[in-house]
């Protein structure tokens, strides 16, 4: 029997259907789908669902693709893994982000400073709880000597990080078990990748690299109309609704005339127009066509790195669409 290559499935904060996230894991272990990531925002509370999602399931593993540092302390992450590692019988994987300001400023009341720190910070903490150790330090000037969890997990949970800004995926590199960067151009996969290699050798030489696995955003149709429509969505509303984090990102990576054209073309916030100049933005950030092009498109993710890829679906579509995206873009033999 061929094996098959490694293929996740992933969904965002905007789809905020209970009934569908879960039907979308059950959906994908029956496919053959090697993992499910669910991320957290401003909605549901995602180690809830994931904990019905495991209950509901059987072989796939399930992760928070992403959750960010600012809503929890590294305590209350530990523990939401630590209980969803027992609920799943260890198929659980932990994603942390640095998240946004928005999230961090407009939901947490948190100031976001130095989100990368923080993220070394939390995630450093939170590898030392499930370890079995206690925190680093507690409140400075505190009687109280820093805890260690009550619950261990029979076996290690995985960390995977979202990075996209060169300090970030050097320590994504250095501390992580996987990256799940969003948004990152293919043709700049391999240059980040070498980032990653980077900071693993900055904290031991056989360090083994994080496991490659970015998240993509998906738009399959047989309707080549509709196709388009959607993998346009995808780039104008992350790129010029939702701040400023991705349009400097892909700045940064040698993509602003296509940002800023793209940006200007889309003033009315009813538009998803795509200029002539950002008309590579869709090839280069979205899985996008009628199924035999999106499988060639994924195939290329492959060639370019991706170890596992995690197809992210497009919230609020109807159930049967979502379904046809699984089915055509199932695991297929390497």
């Amino acid at each position: 029997m061929s094996s098959t290559r490694p293929l996740a499935v992933s969904l965002t904060p905007l789809e905020t259907r209970r009934e569908v996230v879960v039907h979308v894991a059950e959906h994908a272990e029956r496919l053959g789908y090697d993992a499910f990531f669910l991320a957290e925002g401003w909605g549901h509370d995602a180690g809830v669902l994931l904990a019905e999602v495991a209950t509901r399931t059987s072989t796939i593993q399930i992760g928070t693709g992403i959750v960010n540092t600012w809503g929890r302390s590294a305590a209350g992450l530990a523990m939401m893994a630590s209980s969803l590692a027992s609920v799943s019988g260890g198929r659980f994987t932990l994603g942390l982000g640095a998240g946004s300001p928005s999230l961090a400023e407009g939901l947490h009341s948190h100031a976001f400073r130095a989100p990368v720190a923080r993220l070394e910070a939390v995630a450093g903490e939170v590898r030392r709880l499930l370890d079995g150790e206690r925190l680093s330090s507690s409140v400075p000037g505190s009687s109280h000597r820093p805890l260690g969890l009550g619950l261990r997990t029979a076996d290690e949970v995985p960390l995977y990080l979202a990075a996209l800004g060169p300090s970030a995926v050097r320590l994504c590199g250095q501390v992580a078990d996987g990256w799940l960067p969003f948004l990152l151009p293919r043709s700049s996969l391999q240059d980040s990748i070498r980032l990653l290699r980077v900071g693993a050798e900055r904290r031991e030489s056989n360090r083994r690299l994080p496991r490659v696995c970015p998240m993509l955003p998906l738009a399959v149709s047989s309707d080549p109309v509709d196709a388009r429509n959607v993998a346009s969505w995808w780039v104008v509303f992350y790129l010029v609704r939702m701040g400023p984090l991705y349009r400097e990102a892909l700045t940064r990576l040698g993509f602003g005339e296509a940002v800023t054209a793209l940006v200007a073309a889309n003033h009315d916030a009813r538009t998803s127009e795509i200029p002539d100049a950002a008309q590579g933005l869709l090839d280069e950030l979205v899985i996008w066509g009628d199924p035999q092009r999106a499988r060639q498109a994924l195939d290329w993710w492959y060639e370019a790195g991706a170890q596992m890829p995690a197809l992210t679906l497009p919230p609020g579509r109807d159930v049967a669409d979502l379904d046809f995206m699984l089915e055509v873009m199932r695991p297929s033999p390497s």
